[in-house]
């Protein structure tokens, strides 16, 4: 099996309504994400690429686009966890890239959630 990753960074802000009065989270606040998607494939296509890392390019552009510093309570359809941002992110692109396996999403260093079917 072949894997390969490519990082991507943005900077956004969030609030998870569905929390109690009191927790910090339930408050404006804001993280520099990073994501990672993962592809894999048994065989290499006829370049030698799970996937050519240039075409991976348009899922920057796109969070450039609709994530990068917006409030993610505007744009996803379901509360903005980093485990809600793997699985949107995951959706969105699954489609136009079947060999994707894997997101992981990062809200600091130390701190990420992962989506896979």
């Amino acid at each position: 099996m072949y894997r390969i990753a490519k990082t991507f960074d943005f900077a956004a802000a969030h609030q998870l309504d569905q929390l109690p009065e009191g927790h910090k989270c339930k408050r404006l606040h804001g993280h520099n994400y990073r994501v990672v998607v993962y592809l894999e494939a048994e065989t290499l296509d006829e370049r030698s690429f799970v996937a050519d890392f240039g075409e991976l390019n348009v899922i920057k552009k796109w969070i450039n686009e609709t994530l990068d510093h917006r409030n993610l309570n505007d744009v996803m359809p379901y509360p903005t966890t980093a485990e809600n941002l793997a699985r949107y992110i995951y959706e969105t692109w699954k489609p136009r890239f079947p060999q994707l396996v894997k997101v992981r999403v990062y809200e600091t260093d130390r701190a990420w959630a992962e989506y896979e079917e």
